[in-house]
């Protein structure tokens, strides 16, 4: 306990005597962060924190070693003998747990929604890229009752799942075609409050924002790849919300480290995800600073994508 008060998850306090008989009690409280896994709240984090902790995954870090030494794309790679996605696939059982822990980072994007909730309005349809079990495209149709919303992810992903009045589901490859709508969404697919309450978090998180008059949203998605696979994923999503002749636009709401403005934990959280990127997948998280040497403008220049950075 006395580890968990220090890291912040719990507070403490001396219970007062009453009498000098009694015997001082010690009392914890929760914090911002420790209620992010309690199962009743829509901030809960448990599901996202289990896959992030599964053996597979922990035990990866073990190679970076070999990693170095080797062949294989990641220390994952070398670890399993296959790639993370690959893994996934194979392994149903985690699979479905990293699918479960991207679906409980979803719904925090309710709120995240309800803030920003201009960036929606006048749209005719959206599509969710890799957008899972559909938790976050859900949100959207459910608040904008008009919108046809589609999830897109890979067929074993979103096989079996119920359409809705205005939501479908989608199987297919983003670096082949991407399904035309007004608007694309993209992801990034972890947790990032998990040292700061949740408004915290919507504060400091940066949207990078493309503007088209259609939409499309990649929210959390492309840390996930390295520059090249981010450019082909940009240049698909241009094709998608360009193909009925009429201008759209690609939101993403991913990570964007900036070390000058961002506070020490921030960016220590940031640098971990960045860390994690390199074990797992071939990605990273990108930085933003001034002029085009920014990784994330030369993404942008390279697919041919107008752009605002929020």
């Amino acid at each position: 306990m006395r580890l968990l008060v220090n890291s912040g998850f719990f507070t403490r306090s001396i219970k007062g005597q009453e009498n000098q008989q009694e015997e001082e009690e010690e009392a914890y409280a929760l914090t911002p962060s420790s209620k992010l896994v309690l199962k009743e709240n829509v901030t809960n984090s448990s599901p996202f924190i289990l896959a992030m902790l599964d053996p597979a995954l922990v035990n990866s870090w073990q190679y970076l070693g070999d990693w170095f030494r080797g062949s294989e794309l990641t220390p994952f790679g070398e670890a399993h003998g296959m790639g993370f996605w690959d893994y996934c696939d194979r392994n149903a059982e985690y699979g479905n747990m990293f699918n479960e822990g991207m679906a409980s980072d979803s719904r925090l994007m309710s709120l995240v929604v309800k803030d920003y909730k201009s960036i929606f309005e006048g749209l005719g349809s959206l599509v969710d890229v890799g957008g899972g079990t559909g938790i976050m495209a859900r949100i959207i149709s459910e608040a904008f009752p008009h919108m046809n919303c589609t999830v897109f992810d890979l067929p074993h992903v979103v096989a079996n799942l119920p359409d809705s009045s205005n939501l479908i589901y989608v199987g297919g490859d983003m670096f082949q075609s991407i399904p035309s709508a007004d608007a694309i969404l993209i992801k990034v697919s972890n947790r990032f409050s998990l040292l700061k309450d949740l408004q915290y978090f919507i504060s400091k998180v940066h949207g990078i924002l493309f503007s088209y008059i259609s939409n499309y949203i990649l929210q959390w998605i492309l840390h996930d790849w390295n520059d090249d696979e981010c450019v082909s994923i940009l240049k698909r999503c241009k094709e998608a919300i360009t193909s009925n002749g009429k201008k759209g636009k690609v939101i993403v709401i991913d990570l964007v480290i900036d070390e000058e403005k961002d506070e020490q934990d921030i960016i220590k959280t940031k640098l971990l995800f960045d860390a994690l990127m390199m074990v797992l997948v071939t990605g990273k998280e990108r930085n933003k600073k001034n002029g085009k040497s920014s990784s994330w403008m030369l993404a942008l220049a390279a697919s041919k994508l107008q752009h605002h950075l929020a």
